[in-house]
């Protein structure tokens, strides 16, 4: 069973990796490590080459998410579809063939939460999209959105360890979001469509 687990773990990092935001900027002729903020991930592409490449990249990244946790699911039982969901946001965020400079995880955490727990996955997405709507910046609606997801994972009557599973995922996100709250305290972030 170790043995599974670990090539389970190993599928859903690869998974992970998949570099959405990379191949759909390089179809259009741009290096979206070198644009905008220099982030591979949806908010970046949108910037770059507008919304509906924004949302395209946002749903190849949430895909990450929810395929990783079916293969869980589907080779065993839902510890094992939070190992894989834990794997895909690792590939995400630090894929192995782009020197671990990957998204921050956002999108691939969506998914994730839509495969397990619709829900609190979709109430997400609209709290995020509406604290981007007011406040005109992706990184914050990322940043509120994280603390958000134990909370109505609580109101769930979630068991527990799934909870203290989605708030270590949950710490790892907000970590790999402390150049935006840097950028936001120096009064420096990018509004959403500003390169």
């Amino acid at each position: 069973m170790a043995y599974a687990i670990v090539i389970l773990f190993i599928v859903a990092y690869l998974i992970g990796t998949f570099p959405s935001a990379v191949m759909v900027a390089k179809s259009r002729g741009i290096d979206i490590t070198t644009f905008g903020s220099g982030n591979p991930g949806a908010s970046n592409i949108a910037r770059a080459l507008g919304t509906k490449f924004g949302v395209l990249v946002f749903a190849l990244d949430a895909g990450k998410g929810v395929v990783a946790v079916i293969l869980g699911f589907v080779i065993a039982d839902r510890p094992e579809a939070y190992v894989c969901a834990a794997a895909a946001l690792l590939g995400h965020m630090f894929p192995v063939q782009r020197r671990f400079k990957g998204g921050k995880g956002i999108a691939t955490g969506g998914g994730v939460l839509l495969a397990t727990h619709i829900i609190t996955g979709l109430v997400s997405i609209l709290v995020w999209l509406a604290v981007m709507k007011l406040t005109r910046k992706a990184s914050v609606a990322s940043i509120a959105v994280v603390p958000l997801v134990p909370i109505l994972f609580v109101l769930e009557g979630t068991p527990l360890w799934e909870i203290l599973t989605i708030v270590a995922l949950g710490v790892l996100v907000e970590i790999r979001h402390v150049s935006n709250i840097k950028r936001l305290i120096a009064g420096k972030e990018h509004n959403v469509g500003q390169a």
